[in-house]
């Protein structure tokens, strides 16, 4: 029995951690297109002519197909068809979104007659705005399918080893991308002269085409390890029936809800807020865009050299419960200081400080969230259950962009220029989402505690040699 364990291609660290690479390098691409545009907020509206709430809403069209419900048909998608098939769907989605919202905001369009139509029957958007929402919509269901992809790939390849590390480690990789993105796009927009969004958009574009192949190169390691495990029991998820009653387990699980209502208050104060976070600290320090650019980038940085540490220490000692509360409470405080302290005391050390420590804690509660769903939920509709709390997710996603840019005309009534806003309603109610996400934190650790469902269990299963070798000598026999 061991010698087999030993055959598969998951087993052998060089295999598992190259599949590793080849799924984490399509994340990275994507992340850096969802961001390509957050540091041009300022560009975009004069280049363009987008307001805030325009803004807004391109940044939530995002989310708007996968709250519609694309997302729980991509959950069955991939419990049906498998990670092979999905993975390279997903990743081809999100080319064609990026390549419409590429022409979108290209000279060819802005001005010409479908612009001009399409700017004639909602006036809130302009047309350009309208059809760059579509191709970040059609970008989005490509994303988040790739995202749910990605977790059950590693949880899959990293059964009974470093999963809690693998998917830190590829969550990190993604946090560098939106280090690197909101290092070069202010660079790229003004690399051929006059500043422009199209240019790094284009970039972007062209490396989600990497990020296909790349996880086209992947699909055949995982056909062989798919023919390897055959004979030991049933293959991943594509080869089990799938029933929809097993939606239905899902959705009636207490602790579904539980990390699916931690997860959406919590990311509803991560994304949302990069969107418009160097227009803030524009606002607030009185700075360009790359100058705000370059303060914010290391908010990712942070979480990147953070996570795989985390993942690496959960996997050997647990605590995940634990993690998620102290991810909580330094996010509250985070946003606090940009609402009410860095108004008032401007420093550029200040906004450093805190965007590191938001970092710290943007690697403490995705370390800790997604290795735990594994243990609570079957391996057969494990894709279906990442899609659910990644739909309830997108609902947050989706109307927090939308929401701030409101409040900030609201909160700014009269203030054209990008550059005077007042950014102190729009995090306190950050600050708020992550009060919430703190009290579903601290009831997920007090079920553990009375129930045991092994969230602060570690993750690596360490095997018995003697219990090995009796098998061994069985199956012998």
């Amino acid at each position: 029995m061991t010698e087999k364990i030993k055959k598969t291609l998951r087993d052998k660290a060089w295999a598992r951690w190259t599949a590793l690479v080849l799924v984490a390098s399509m994340m990275f691409f994507a992340y850096m297109f969802v961001d390509v545009m957050s540091p041009l907020q300022s560009l975009v509206q004069t280049e363009l002519g987008w307001t805030p709430e325009a803004f807004g809403y391109y940044a939530g069209a995002e989310y708007i197909l996968n709250v519609f419900g694309f997302l729980i048909l991509a959950g069955i998608i991939l419990d049906k068809m498998g990670v092979r098939f999905t993975g390279v769907l997903s990743a081809s989605v999100m080319f064609v979104g990026a390549c419409i919202k590429l022409y979108a905001i290209s000279d060819y369009f802005v001005g010409s007659g479908l612009d001009a139509w399409l700017s004639s029957w909602w006036t809130d958007m302009p047309g350009s705005a309208k059809l760059a929402a579509l191709g970040f919509m059609i970008f989005g269901c490509g994303c988040e399918m790739a995202g749910i992809t990605v977790s059950k790939t590693l949880a899959k390849w990293f059964e009974g080893h470093e999963m809690a590390l693998a998917m830190g480690l590829e969550m990190a990789l993604a946090r560098v991308g939106v280090f690197v993105i909101f290092t070069i796009s202010p660079r790229l927009a003004s690399w051929l002269g006059e500043p422009t969004v199209v240019t790094p958009v284009a970039f972007c574009t062209v490396l989600l085409l990497i990020g296909l192949i790349s996880y086209t190169v992947f699909t055949f390691m995982d056909t062989r390890l798919d023919r390897e495990i055959a004979a030991d029991r049933a293959a991943d998820a594509p080869e089990e029936e799938f029933k929809m009653s097993d939606v239905g387990n899902i959705l009636s699980s207490k602790l579904f809800w539980i990390i699916a209502m931690l997860c959406v208050l919590y990311y509803s104060a991560i994304f949302p807020f990069q969107r418009y976070a160097t227009n803030m600290l524009q606002c607030n320090l009185g700075m360009d865009e790359q100058q705000a650019a370059d303060i914010f980038r290391w908010f990712p940085i942070g979480a990147a050299g953070l996570t795989p540490v985390l993942g690496f220490a959960l996997d050997r000692w647990g605590k995940g419960a634990t993690m998620l509360m102290g991810g909580a409470i330094l996010m509250i405080l985070c946003h606090l200081t940009f609402a009410l302290i860095l108004p008032v005391y401007p420093e550029q050390w200040l906004a450093f400080v805190a965007i590191i420590i938001l970092g710290i804690s943007f690697s403490l509660v995705p370390a800790s969230l997604w290795p735990s769903v594994p243990k609570i939920m079957e391996a057969r509709y494990l894709g279906s259950a990442y899609s659910l709390i990644f739909w309830v997710q997108n609902i947050g996603l989706a109307l927090f962009p939308i929401l701030i840019g409101k409040v900030i005309m609201w909160a700014n009534p009269g203030i054209d220029d990008p550059m005077e806003y007042n950014y102190t309603v729009p995090m306190l109610l950050f600050a708020s989402l992550g009060v919430l996400a703190l009290f579903f934190s601290i009831w997920l650790k007090l079920l553990d505690g009375r129930k045991h469902y092994g969230l602060e269990s570690p993750n690596i299963v360490k095997k018995d040699t003697k219990a090995l070798e009796a098998e061994d000598q069985q199956a012998d026999a």
